[in-house]
């Protein structure tokens, strides 16, 4: 129990008795709630203000925190899920050192009103409908692309993190969330994993996802049925709105304008904003100025190339999903050859379990070899190690030359590493046969090489920019 204005009350947050902190609010903090509790009437309407938030009252202010009670769990749960964010937003806007808002329950606290139920029926009707809409214009989400399914390595750790951060916070952690690489490197997989995610934790959430094509398509659709009124309601009425591939509105003037400022209306309202694209906002060409600076103004994530460790760990993932007997050598083997992306290694290992059971036969290396032939021939017959010495040369602004000297400066030698990588991951010849090609080195200073990139590309973003480089320039 605790004495709050001369009054006994239960103060209560979930099961346990809450603890009251004993600041009194300042006058100045008093006079800053007066306001935005009368502000709350204009920003989210008359009916709303007098069902739920008119009983709203400050108790405390405490290390930044906002503590404001109402008299009912129901109320409590209703107004942290619909309201609470925009509200401490009013607040912070107000007054930058407010951090928090608690809600607390105060049983016997008098309440000029109880909530009108039929508002309440309305605005749920109302909440259904909006979800209804707006599942018709978002792309359907995959099932297999869920956290639960999604591999975690240093190349993608940061984007993960990011995407779990935006499903558990109850506010907008970062607006926009930006998440770039290569094709097939799981950008597409984390952005339906955060859409899952936030339908089975936040069910009350409208969350819209879609390619930006669809998105291009939606709204010449709405020009030419002159219905843009109605698409601008639909997009800026989203809890989540979320972009696949940005870049595909490259040189789309009007589609850029119109996204751009419902980006703007949805970051004015605090929803969040999830975005994906194949590089980093600065590096999109064709897009104007000041959209590419929005898009930059949150947290951007990128996801680089696969390491082999993050390849065999997929692998093995995707062997248990199957319920497959694949032997550990065909994993390791795939996870060496097959680098391109996670869409092209998991094609290889469905192929060559379909192959097992179709045939009946036991997966091993050799039948593994003998399925895959085309793929790996590919692989061999498009890039050869002239053509990665030369690549890697251009790039480093070296001599093809400096590949086969005997020169150690690391300006020299560690170019040279790099292409003696990626020969060893993008063709089919063997340690020796490499290190020929480098002005006739051992094998074990090939091996050093390929350790040596890896473990950098996992420390040092920009030796893992380079090599994503160079292979895109070389796998086209």
């Amino acid at each position: 129990m605790s004495d709050i204005g001369g009054k006994s009350v239960a103060l209560i947050r979930g099961n346990a008795e809450y603890q009251e902190a004993s600041l009194e609010p300042t006058p100045e903090i008093l006079s800053l709630w007066e306001k935005v509790h009368s502000d709350m009437r204009q920003e989210f309407g008359e009916a709303i203000f007098r069902s739920w938030l008119k009983p709203l009252t400050l108790q405390a202010f405490y290390h930044g925190t906002m503590e404001i009670s109402v008299p009912t769990r129901f109320m409590r749960d209703w107004i942290q899920t619909h309201y609470a964010d925009r509200i401490l937003v009013m607040c912070s806007e107000a007054n930058p050192e407010i951090k928090k808002l608690q809600i607390v329950v105060i049983q016997n606290a008098i309440v000029d009103e109880e909530p009108d139920t039929a508002a309440v029926k309305t605005l749920t009707k109302a909440n259904e409908n909006r979800k209804s809409e707006i599942a018709e214009i978002s792309s359907p989400l995959d099932e297999r692309f869920k956290f639960e399914t999604f591999v975690v390595g240093k190349p993608n750790a940061l984007a993960h993190a990011a995407a779990r951060r935006v499903v558990e916070s109850m506010s907008v952690p970062f607006n926009p969330l930006f998440i770039y690489g290569g094709v097939g490197l799981g950008k597409t997989h984390l952005m339906h994993a955060i859409a899952h995610a936030i339908e089975e934790h936040w069910p009350e959430k409208t969350v819209m996802y879609l390619s930006a094509e669809k998105f291009m398509y939606q709204f010449v659709r709405a020009i030419r049925s002159d219905s843009t009124m109605n698409f601008k309601e639909q997009f800026r009425s989203v809890d989540v709105l979320m972009i696949d591939d940005i870049q595909f509105i490259s040189g789309k003037e009007s589609t850029q304008e119109e996204f751009f400022h419902t980006f703007n209306a949805l970051v004015d309202q605090n929803k969040q904003i999830v975005i994906s694209a194949d590089k980093a906002p600065g590096d999109l060409a064709g897009l104007d100025e000041r959209l590419r600076s929005r898009l930059a103004w949150g947290l951007v994530a990128d996801i680089h190339p696969t390491t082999y460790d993050l390849r065999l760990g997929i692998l093995q993932t995707k062997r248990a999903q199957l319920g497959a007997e694949v032997p550990d050598s065909v994993l390791e083997f795939l996870a060496l050859k097959v680098t391109s992306n996670v869409r092209e290694l998991e094609g290889a290992l469905n192929r060559i379990v379909a192959h097992a059971d179709v045939s009946r036969q036991v997966i091993t290396l050799e039948s593994t070899q003998d399925v895959l032939q085309d793929l790996l021939r590919a692989h061999d017959r498009r890039i050869t190690i002239d053509e990665i010495q030369r690549k890697v040369a251009e790039h480093y602004n070296l001599r093809i030359t400096d590949m086969h000297s005997a020169r150690r400066a690391r300006n020299v030698a560690r170019p040279r590493q790099v292409a003696m990588y990626l020969a060893k991951q993008l063709t089919a010849r063997s340690l020796p046969e490499i290190g020929r090609k480098f002005g006739g080195r051992d094998h074990t200073t090939v091996m050093h090489a390929v350790r040596k990139i890896e473990e950098l590309m996992e420390e040092d973003a920009q030796i893992a920019q380079d090599v994503d480089i160079v292979r895109r320039a070389l796998t086209g």
